[in-house]
């Protein structure tokens, strides 16, 4: 039973979206999406989507790309990116997941998840960089300082529900690791969001997997920086293969 991570499927079945505007690798890639996850992915495994899930811009275009992403093999544990406009209230999605059938997705907000050892938390994340986030398709008038505190507030959600799922699991209440998933990265070249850093190094979390970045391939699989790992996984980094957690 393995744990797998690939940000941004951006699964338009019902929008038809291009998505080779963002590079070549990107010609196909439902195709490659696809043979990827079924070459990797098992029915007892689960699978960590952090963001980007689906270009809908309500849920009832979001169906058709939720009940590919639930035949597909294993669990998923989806987050929001910033271009899943169709996302919902927990409340609400989780309603609508269950009027539609849909089994195997779990959402990832305000909340976490207990994958054998290890603790999955997360949030969607944000730049503070005004320049660098109106390069990634950020509204001019957004107030950066403000998204990110809130977004912040969602991390220590996340990380304190993973904290109450560690303690009732382990007797110690160690053992398990602890593993950030962001959609946004909170570091990424010479960009860094002190923020975000410093919480999981309160918290003492070493790991976080980060989509969002396409066509980019010359960044290392894995940056430390302030003893925190830092990997980029979006779906066109990967070649659209699920990168293994544990």
């Amino acid at each position: 039973m393995a744990l797998y991570v690939m940000a941004d499927t951006h699964l338009s079945l019902a929008t038809d979206k291009p998505m080779d505007v963002f590079g070549s690798r990107w010609m196909g890639y439902m195709t490659k999406l696809d043979n990827g996850w079924h070459d990797t992915v098992t029915d007892d495994d689960t699978v960590v989507i952090p963001g980007d899930v689906s270009w809908a811009m309500n849920f009832e275009q979001a169906l058709d790309d939720m009940w590919y992403l639930d035949d597909l093999p294993g669990k998923k544990i989806i987050s929001r990116g910033n271009h899943d406009y169709w996302w919902d209230t927990m409340t609400k999605l989780t309603a609508l997941f269950k009027e539609n059938d849909i089994k195997t997705i779990s959402l990832l907000f305000n909340n976490a998840y207990k994958v054998d050892n290890t603790i999955i938390v997360g949030t969607r994340g944000w730049y503070t960089d005004a320049k660098l986030a109106s390069s990634k398709n950020a509204p001019d008038n957004a107030d950066y300082a403000k998204i990110v505190a809130r977004e912040s507030g969602r991390l220590r959600f996340s990380i304190e529900a993973g904290l109450k799922l560690r303690d009732a699991s382990e007797t110690t209440g160690t053992g398990s690791r602890m593993t950030a998933f962001f959609h946004f990265p909170p570091v990424y070249r010479d960009y860094v969001c002190d923020e975000f850093v410093e919480i999981m190094r309160e918290y003492g979390i070493t790991r976080c997997y980060y989509g969002h970045i396409h066509g980019v391939y010359d960044i290392p699989p894995c940056r430390v920086y302030e003893g925190i790992e830092f990997i980029p996984v979006a779906s066109d980094y990967l070649n659209f293969i699920p990168l293994r957690v544990n």
